[in-house]
């Protein structure tokens, strides 16, 4: 595995941009996410922000030259959240420790508030249920009917430790009510104030002599509400919590300390505090704590979590080690290289981080509607209250409409629709291997119809070697393999280090080049032993005038066998062909059969000859072959496939794959590939297997349509909830909405979807992975 193959710094932003993840706490909705965006996004210096309400967290885009994160914590705190501190390396044991908090105190929360409201509801409805005799029900009805003072003043009394235990409904919401910014708790604050006013205003009916009164008292609603919506709260935080446990087992995959060598001795401290440049010793069975390069010492190590690959690698002076990979059977001593956020699991861990907090386009539209959404039902619950108390007179009546309104609403789902769906499916892609970098690309990945792979090192090994030598007269094999290599020996072209290991294997020594040019799509050129050799494809000799007709049949031979021939001249003569034949790999047919059954077009783009690029073609069983393209031309023939009105997809692994990433619709970069094809991709696979291509997008498929569930249902309750509760179905003969009905049907809204989103964790890649699980 190449260093660069894991360095993976993705975000894409001016160099003079940083990003931060600020955790946030007290957001209760999808309303106080958009709030807390709009604070940090009027900030000068803010180039981007998304708000996560299942993460907790705001990505922030930003210049440091004119805006600080202490000013972000300001605006956030303004608009009445609150910013937490984000604690670096220790910060997923503090993100557990605050989950585990905040499960504990709301489940204390809604005992406490459970202990007053069972008694408080029994109170309250046994005297009205008739057609069952219940325990105490004559003693209750008698006390209602005898001593209303006292039935109303129990109730209220059983009411006000429900309401403390739930002040934060209050507090929050009024506040965002009073700052135009109205959020859930506004609705809750607003309904139960009205439902909790109107049973005051009946209580001192009650002391004035008015008996009838009892009959009006609506204590026990407010009550049910807070404590239902304490019990919905206490398992959405339980759900919350499960839909990042990706990024924990990430994080729980790196040591907590590191033995390094200190004035001669071993001194075991904590892995934040190693240094580049610390000499680190690591015995067998012990996890590799930061990235770096190993100075003493030969062992095996397991790099699964990182490339996929079952099989230990091993590792002696002068090779590089990553951190959490596991040390298996020597003891090496290594010097620190990468330490921090910038060792390859950090950099995993950040990308799938930024992942989860981007937004899919999908989410705008829940987005939009949040905006507008607490305020509109406010209005319809007065509208509604209105026009049934004008239609009725009956001011009890208008209330229970106007309180069920408010209560059954539920901005909660919408808000946790996308996010948590996204949390999930990037969580489940990193555990099998692949990284998406975008909600954006996760949902555009579901609409690929074609996909575009690179031949080397894409659907072949990458590590070609020769095959066939093909002499002209005055030529003997060892002879013409030795020009060759000589001449390549210059080359960084992988068809070039196959033919200097042909050599090497032959133990031929390698001639002096000079003059050495490299033609770029065509071949090199070079003086050896007084000769002008040129060594590259047809197009190559066509312009330097030399005539290749008598190795042309050998040629395409060589070439119908799926073998690259490389055509070699000297002094203007030609002097043979040397083979070159680059192993498929064995995923590459059963990955493209897949795709072809998702109904998905693969074509194969090289710059190989077409003869040879068609035998790896039928070999694998691609569709459509793309041919002697030069690296430049790459991204144009993903132009073309688009201008055909294709969702194109490009797989690729090198520097001259870059822009085709860039160009297509989602770029997807083998892992064993180079940084710059990685930074131009939108999917990263780190196992290099092909495999993995058919799988990102059933997983991007799966997840789009968790989602689309997710809305339907959060879009589905308000729409058809909000009517009923408005009396909708009462106007036609129909039941009525109890408002302690409305409040458990709303707090169960959104478990309902963040339950959907979980489902996902059950999603299985078809194939065996062995990487960061």
């Amino acid at each position: 595995m190449q260093d660069n193959a894991i360095n993976i710094n993705k975000t894409e932003q001016t160099a003079e941009c940083k990003q931060i993840q600020l955790p946030i706490g007290g957001m209760s909705c999808a309303v106080c996410a958009k709030r807390v965006e709009k604070a940090i996004s009027e900030l000068e210096g803010v180039a981007d922000v998304n708000v996560n309400f299942a993460a907790e967290k705001a990505f922030v885009t930003y210049n440091p030259q004119k805006v600080r994160p202490s000013a972000m914590k300001e605006a956030v705190l303004k608009a009445g959240y609150q910013p937490l501190e984000n604690k670096g390396a220790g910060a997923e044991d503090e993100d557990r420790k605050r989950r585990e908090k905040e499960i504990n105190t709301m489940k204390k929360k809604f005992i406490a508030a459970a202990i007053f409201a069972f008694p408080l509801l029994y109170i309250a409805m046994v005297p009205m249920i008739k057609f069952v005799s219940l325990p105490g029900a004559k003693m209750l009805d008698g006390l209602m009917m005898n001593y209303p003072l006292f039935y109303a003043l129990l109730e209220f009394f059983l009411t006000v430790p429900v309401i403390c235990v739930g002040y934060r409904f209050y507090t929050v919401g009024f506040k965002s009510l009073f700052q135009k910014s109205p959020n859930m708790d506004s609705l809750i604050a607003v309904g139960t104030t009205a439902a909790v006013a109107f049973s005051l205003y009946n209580t001192f009916q009650i002391a004035k002599g008015n008996f009838q009164a009892v009959h009006s008292l609506y204590f026990e609603s407010a009550g049910v509400i807070i404590t239902l919506i304490l019990l919905g709260k206490m398992l959405e935080a339980v759900s919350k919590g499960k839909t990042g446990e990706a990024i924990k087992k990430l994080m729980g995959l790196a040591p907590k300390t590191a033995f390094v060598i200190q004035n001669g001795a071993e001194t075991e401290i904590p892995v934040e505090e190693v240094e580049i440049g610390d000499i680190i010793i690591v015995k067998p069975g012990s996890k590799i704590p930061v990235d770096g390069v190993v100075i003493e010492g030969h062992t095996a190590i397991d790099e699964s979590m990182l490339t996929g690959e079952s099989m230990p690698v091993d590792k002696k002076a002068g090779d590089k080690v990553y951190a959490a990979s596991l040390n298996t059977t020597g003891t090496v001593k290594f010097r620190a290289e990468k330490v921090g956020s910038d060792t390859a699991l950090a950099q995993i861990i950040k990308l799938v981080e930024q992942a989860q907090g981007s937004k899919a386009p999908i989410a705008k539209l829940a987005d939009i509607v949040a905006g507008y959404f607490v305020p509109a039902v406010i209005a319809i619950a007065v509208a509604s209250g209105i026009a049934w108390f004008i239609g009725t007179g009956d001011f009890k009546f208008a209330l229970t409409i106007f309180i069920s309104v408010l209560v059954i609403a539920c901005p909660c789902a919408l808000g946790l629709a996308t996010p948590t769906a996204i949390m999930v499916g990037t969580g489940k892609g990193a555990e099998n291997g692949i990284l998406i970098k975008s909600g954006e690309a996760l949902e555009t990945a579901h609409k690929i119809n074609a996909i575009i792979l690179d031949k080397t090192g894409t659907i072949t090994e990458g590590k070609p070697s020769v095959t066939d030598l093909i002499c002209a007269s005055n030529f003997t094999q060892e002879k013409l393999l030795q020009l060759v290599a000589s001449a390549e020996k210059n080359s960084e072209h992988p068809l070039g280090q196959a033919i200097v290991r042909g050599a090497q294997e032959k133990s031929l020594a390698l001639l002096e080049a000079e003059n050495f040019n490299s033609i770029t799509g065509q071949g090199i050129e070079a003086q050896i032993a007084g000769l002008s050799v040129f060594v590259g494809n047809r197009k190559m000799m066509e312009e330097k005038n030399i005539s290749v007709k008598e190795l042309e049949k050998d040629a395409d031979k060589l070439a119908e066998e799926g073998k690259t021939p490389v055509f070699v001249a000297t002094d203007g003569h030609p002097a043979g062909i040397v083979a070159v034949a680059d192993v498929v790999k064995k995923s590459s047919r059963a990955a493209i059969e897949s795709l072809h059954k998702m109904g998905i077009e693969v074509a194969m783009i090289t710059g190989d000859n077409k003869k040879t690029a068609e035998a790896i073609a039928r070999q694998v069983g691609i569709d459509r072959v793309l041919a002697e393209v030069l690296p430049q031309d790459k991204a144009f023939e993903v132009k073309k496939l688009q201008q055909e009105g294709r969702k194109v997809a490009m797989v690729g692994d090198g520097i001259n794959d870059a822009p085709a990433l860039a160009q297509s619709d989602i770029g997807i970069a083998i892992g064993s590939g180079t940084d710059v094809a990685m930074e131009s991709a939108d999917i990263v696979l780190m196992h290099s297997d092909l495999t993995d291509v058919p799988t990102a997008i059933l997983l991007s498929k799966k997840t789009i349509r968790n989602i689309k569930q997710n809305l339907f249902w959060a879009f589905g309750y308000n729409t058809i909830g909000i009517p009923v509760a408005a009396g909708v179905l009462y106007l036609f003969g129909g039941p009525l909405l109890n408002p302690m009905l409305a409040a458990a049907a709303m707090s169960l809204s959104s478990v309902s979807v963040l339950t959907n989103a979980l489902r996902l964790k059950r999603f299985n890649a078809p194939t065996e992975k062995g990487a960061l699980k």
